[in-house]
């Protein structure tokens, strides 16, 4: 089974004389300022459209190309893991996050700011597989609970702090201090992987497959934007569903050329695995729910309450640092206890915090928002790392590099996915409450068709939660076959 690659090298060269601490610390410092830099400049928008004299659906670039590039690079990282080092990919990727950085910060127009946020996203596509992969090599099964919740503290904490950071730095900084405080992040991470990341794979400099490459651009490309660009142009718009359906067709192409080619960009074989098939729907839902609620929620205490932006970002700090403390927690719940014991909790949860947020209202106070807010983010970290943990534990080491590759690109997919989807029914309702209203010059009429709408959406969150939870329910406590492939 373990030679479906055709080498008989070992798979894990050198680990006895690896320092793990150190190589955790770069990809954590690495991992961090790269998914903070998806959410940091949410609050900056304005300001940025102000300084760069650039519209709406210009400024909106600068986050919907960051996720677009990421998109699209991630399923190409599974045959790049093959071709090159984790060293060489991990200061390849860092220090190209590191370039864009530093031409975001001194960016005189729109052009080399949106220049430089590309540069940061292709760091950040090729850094995200690669830390859960060397994750998945240098801990045996038995302690990657807690090393996958320390990565979960990373992956969870970093998007959800960035709206509240950038309202802090906004309201007293230039824009450029968003960019100019990650780099010192950034070159600390250089350092440590340059002094400390050793190879930890098998590199096998497989064929690669350019049509496959090209196939997997246009698809996950064109799904990515298709759902970003809906929020703006709405669904009904050319460009929308020419992107969707052109993505599509792409994607199907894909998946039958990589079942059918016989070295593969990204290994489906992975889905055979019936516990990975499962946490990958599970981890997609709680993606989808995390995105939509850090857009929704910040839209609700805007329009509704009317609390500033950083009003907004300091009303959702409380849970983002809960969610902090709580995945490393997790982690180890996770190597003690198992999937289900901790899954199962962590769903019910999520349905419960969706169900109150169906029900906030103009009377809703601000202690109650940060919650149901804490509350979710509860059920997410018991949710999220576990759920990935679980998943990429049950596939064979051949196939770690497609598992971490196929989790993280749908990972980026459901959160374009989740926050146009949300948005749109929150949208669609408050134009269709607003229609039915007898008096729509009437402030109090208005404001009740507003909160209708947020409502309708988390309604639409409360049966993807329901469906979650009953998928939960069929976690197996552990895959023993799976599992001891795994740890060979």
């Amino acid at each position: 089974m373990n030679t479906s690659t055709g080498t008989t090298r070992p798979s894990q060269p050198d680990l006895t004389h690896i320092k793990v601490i150190p190589i955790v610390i770069a990809l954590i410092i690495g991992a961090f300022v790269s998914l903070l830099n998806e959410t940091l400049l949410g609050n900056a928008l304005p300001i940025l459209m102000q300084d760069l004299q650039v519209t709406p659906a210009k400024i909106q670039w600068l986050t919907t190309g960051y996720m677009l590039v990421v998109g699209v690079l991630v399923p190409i990282t599974a045959i790049l893991q093959q071709w090159w080092t984790s060293r060489q990919m991990f200061l390849i990727s860092i220090c190209t996050f590191l370039v864009g950085t530093i031409f975001a910060a001194v960016a005189p127009s729109f052009e080399v700011l949106l220049l430089g946020r590309i540069i940061q996203a292709a760091g950040t596509g090729l850094m995200l597989p690669l830390m859960m992969n060397t994750i998945l090599v240098i801990f045996p099964p038995e302690k990657r609970g807690g090393a996958m919740g320390m990565m979960g503290l990373v992956m969870m904490f970093a998007p959800a702090i960035g709206p509240t950071l950038s309202g802090i730095i906004i309201d007293r900084l230039d824009w450029r201090w968003l960019f100019i405080i990650v780099i010192p992040l950034t070159v600390i991470s250089v350092i440590c992987g340059a002094l400390y990341m050793r190879n930890v794979t098998v590199v096998t400099k497989p064929k690669v497959d350019f049509l496959s490459i090209i196939l997997s651009t246009i698809g996950f490309g064109g799904i990515v934007y298709g759902f970003s660009s809906s929020g703006d142009l709405g669904w009904s718009d050319p460009e929308v569903y020419g992107t969707l359906i052109a993505g599509g067709i792409a994607l199907v192409l894909f998946i039958i050329r990589q079942l059918t080619v016989k070295t593969p960009i990204l290994d489906l074989r992975a889905f055979r695995f019936p516990m990975f098939s499962l946490a990958i729907v599970l981890m997609f839902i709680v993606m989808m729910s995390m995105f939509s609620t850090m857009v929704l929620l910040p839209l609700f205490l805007q329009t509704v309450l009317l609390v500033t932006a950083f009003k907004s970002g300091l009303i959702m700090l409380p849970a983002s640092i809960l969610n902090g403390i709580m995945a490393p927690i997790t982690g180890k719940m996770f190597d003690r206890f198992g999937a289900r014991v901790i899954i199962i909790p962590g769903v019910a949860i999520i349905t419960l915090a969706v169900w109150l947020f169906s029900n906030i209202s103009a009377t809703t106070s601000t202690a109650e928002i940060i919650m149901y807010h804490m509350l979710l983010m509860v059920g997410i970290s018991l949710v999220m790392m576990p759920v990935q943990t679980h998943g990429l534990n049950q596939l064979t080491p051949e196939l770690y590099p497609h598992g971490t590759a196929i989790f993280s690109t749908l990972s980026q997919v459901a959160g374009a996915i989740g926050t146009a989807l949300f948005i749109s029914r929150m949208s669609n309702s408050v134009a269709k409450n607003v229609k039915l209203l007898e008096d729509p010059n009437d402030p109090a009429q208005m404001l009740q068709a507003q909160i209708s709408g947020y409502q309708d959406a988390f309604e639409l969150g409360l049966v993807l939660a329901i469906v979650s939870l009953v998928l939960a329910l069929l976690i197996r406590k552990r895959s023993g076959k799976a599992s001891s492939a795994s740890a060979e």
